[in-house]
């Protein structure tokens, strides 16, 4: 089958999926517990996967794949846009000529129009704050986890930076990608402002 890169495969949930329909699947990711979860669910499914840890940002394939992907948001979260770069240069080395690369994150433009500073969520036995401070270039996010039932609160604080389809589409030129479609989300619907979801197909030149 066709050889693919799940850049970012967390505990395999695509990767697996992908290599059930024939494909010859490569999972990258920089967590050794998520890949070990991906070798679980590939075992259990009764599918091969090559597993594979590293950092994004220094991908070593030279033209190995026929397609590339990058869902649920897991590009991004660098502070400096040079590592962006960086990673999608990567992916581009790593494709064939001619191959495909689809990345899926929040859409910046949502973001800038539907800005909230505070949210609380409750998730069963915790209660979840997110705080955000935002400057045009991203986001800056603090989640705190707080028990309902007393014990440890746990806090945790990334930056995303915003990708709208201007912008993204000027990054993955400037990295050898040339944009062919954009959508506001998986069920196809056309990308305006008000899609939560960015999702671009890009294409490596021939």
């Amino acid at each position: 089958g066709s050889a693919l890169l799940d850049l970012c495969c967390g505990p395999g949930r695509h990767a697996v999926e992908f290599a059930k329909k024939g494909l010859a699947v490569t999972g990258y990711d920089f967590s050794g517990e998520y890949l070990e979860e991906a070798a679980a669910r590939a075992k259990k499914k009764k599918v091969s996967l090559r597993l594979l840890r590293g950092d994004m940002r220094g991908l070593k394939f030279e033209g190995e794949f026929d397609a590339a992907v990058n869902l649920f948001t897991s590009f991004g979260y660098f502070p400096k846009f040079s590592d962006d770069l960086r990673t999608l240069k990567g992916v581009a080395r790593a494709l064939k000529p001619g191959g495909l690369f689809l990345l899926d994150i929040i859409n910046g433009d949502f973001l800038d129009n539907n800005f909230k500073a505070r949210d609380w969520h409750e998730q069963g036995d915790h209660y979840l704050l997110e705080e955000r401070t935002d400057d045009r270039d991203g986001v800056f996010n603090t989640w705190t986890r707080i028990p309902k039932k007393g014990g440890k609160i746990l806090e945790r604080s990334f930056f995303t930076r915003k990708y709208g389809k201007k912008r993204m589409s000027a990054a993955l030129l400037k990295a050898g990608l040339k944009p062919l479609k954009f959508w506001g989300g998986f069920q196809g619907k056309p990308l305006t402002s008000k899609s939560i979801r960015l999702i671009v197909l890009a294409r490596k030149g021939r």
